[in-house]
């Protein structure tokens, strides 16, 4: 026989329940009103003013001491115009301290990227936080399938996955490499895909100078504007990552060059794991990590000063056994939390990554990736990279885990949604009617708010143990799977203007006609 209580509950958690599922059952791919996230609270300082200013020197030092390889020669022209000593034998670059300070400040602080719906445009700075799809896997994988070689149907289902789910902002890249189409046109067919498929914001791969203009012209076609709003509306993103140690290749600085002329957003990320590609250090790994990105920046604002640029930290350390990269870990958490710091010092928006090293969809990938995600946020992030469906270290892009890890960062935007203190949030009234010994399941201040009181989260099963196990012991990893087809079955492509579809698709035409990007094989 059940209690008062728990009769009370059952009844009243029957309409959320049923409300809640047909929310993931409908996998609604129209825009929503939910406003960007944003960071109610000051973010977590890992070290104090003094060391943030050690880091900085040591950065400053290592540009004009060591210096960087720099693999590029029109790159190393602006520099050594703009004051930087270019060793005629080499590709040695030094950056001088009144150079490399000259140039901070100049790029704005916050800005909006773009989308050719702009009710999805994003605000990249500031208090603003804006979560993306993972990117640049080489295989893909889901249940059935296993892992396999990205492709392009497994692309565009990605790409319509991340469509659905509201709380992925825009696209960080391909979040599978559709390695079936040659790499001479796949920026033509991939980047029709992003843009038909999805009306989010976009990113470009910097692969070479023709890639890179191609998804600019792309980006204003799909948006339909001319190119004097495309220069004052930047529209499309590109990361680009020094090699570390202290290495700036020729494609990254290509698409340094070309984005910040057209007043596009550079992403300067380097990729420093510790112990292996930067010191073994936190402190050491930051100030390499810090350099490289510094280097980044005086190239961007020396082509066009005030062109968007943010500041990217990928920091984190390695097995020290096998010399595997580790992700989620302590250390990756204290470097998010310092790489902040410091794009906060420059006054530039902040990238940051969700990550994990965990090959299937279990309790190692839940726990990295929240913890990840947790030295991200509380770092102060403003574009986080790979927020959704990211796996064995980026060596493969994963349905469920799109779906599980939506559900995360849809927990990260409630989290940060302030809540009210007044007389009706305070519920005194409410505690008047129950009284001492008695519930709130059936008062009146529980039942005008009951059915949206509490986040609602798609992969959680709060049913006791009976009914679960009556249900067949479903785990996470089965509802994510379910869950990731329903939306796929209940998917719609956004809405797109005939001539600019018409225009964009004879764009990707002609440039295969030409043969595209330039390729080896």
């Amino acid at each position: 026989m059940q209690s008062p209580m728990e009769l009370s509950l059952e009844t009243s958690e029957r309409p959320r329940r049923r409300g809640r599922e047909e929310r993931q059952r409908a996998g609604s791919a129209a825009p929503t009103s939910r406003p960007q996230p944003r960071r109610p609270f000051p973010a977590v300082n890992a070290v104090s003013a003094d060391q943030l200013e050690a880091i900085h020197l040591a950065s400053l030092q290592i540009l004009e001491e060591i210096g960087l390889d720099v693999l590029h020669a029109e790159a190393k022209a602006i520099l050594k115009a703009e004051g930087a000593e270019v060793d005629p034998n080499s590709d040695r670059v030094r950056f001088p301290r009144g150079l490399v300070e000259s140039k901070i400040g100049l790029a704005p602080q916050s800005f909006t990227l773009h989308a050719r719906n702009p009710a999805r445009n994003v605000v990249l700075g500031g208090d603003h936080l804006a979560f993306c799809s993972v990117a640049s896997a080489p295989n893909v994988a889901d249940r059935e399938g296993g892992r396999r070689p990205g492709n392009r149907k497994d692309y565009q289902n990605l790409i319509r996955l991340g469509h659905t789910l509201d709380s992925i902002h825009l696209w960080g890249g391909y979040p599978v490499e559709p390695a079936d189409i040659h790499a001479s046109v796949r920026h033509l067919d991939a980047l029709s895909d992003m843009l038909t498929l999805s009306d989010k914001p976009i990113h470009a791969y910097s692969l070479g100078r023709e890639r890179n203009l191609d998804a600019i012209e792309m980006a204003r076609i799909a948006r339909g504007i001319d190119q004097e709003t495309l220069e004052r509306e930047p529209s499309l993103f590109t990361i680009i990552n020094s090699s570390s140690p202290l290495r700036l290749d020729t494609p990254m600085m290509e698409g340094v060059i070309q984005m910040a002329r057209r007043n596009q957003v550079t992403v300067l990320t380097p990729f420093t794991l510790a112990g292996a590609m930067a010191p073994v250090t936190i402190a050491g790994a930051v100030a390499q990590q810090n350099a490289e990105a510094l280097a980044g920046l005086v190239l961007a604002q020396s082509v066009r000063p005030g062109s968007p640029f943010a500041y990217g930290g990928f920091t984190s350390n390695v097995d020290m056994k096998t010399g595997a990269p580790a992700f989620g870990t302590p250390e990756q958490m204290k470097a998010a939390l310092v790489g902040g710091q410091l794009a906060r010092r420059y006054g530039l928006p902040y990238r940051s990554s969700n990550t994990c090293a965990a090959n299937t969809i279990d309790v190692q990938a839940a726990y990295e990736s929240v913890f990840s995600l947790w030295g991200a946020v509380m770092g102060g992030v403003n574009l986080l990279m790979h927020g959704a469906g990211w796996m064995e270290g980026g060596l493969h892009a994963s349905f469920e885990k799109m779906v599980i890890d939506a559900d995360l960062l849809d927990m990260i935007t409630h989290f940060l949604m302030p809540f009210q203190v007044d007389d009706d949030e305070l519920a005194l009234e409410a505690v008047r009617e129950v009284g001492p010994g008695g519930h709130f399941f059936g008062c009146a201040h529980t039942q005008a708010r009951y059915r949206n009181a509490f986040f609602a989260p798609m992969i959680s099963d709060w049913r006791n143990y009976e009914t679960w196990q009556e249900a067949g012991s479903p785990t996470g990893y089965d509802r994510a799977n379910r869950l990731y087809k329903e939306r796929l079955a209940a998917y719609e492509e956004p809405p797109m203007d005939p001539a600019i579809r018409e225009e964009l698709a004879a764009f990707v035409a002609k440039r295969k006609e030409e043969g595209g990007a330039p390729t080896d094989f």
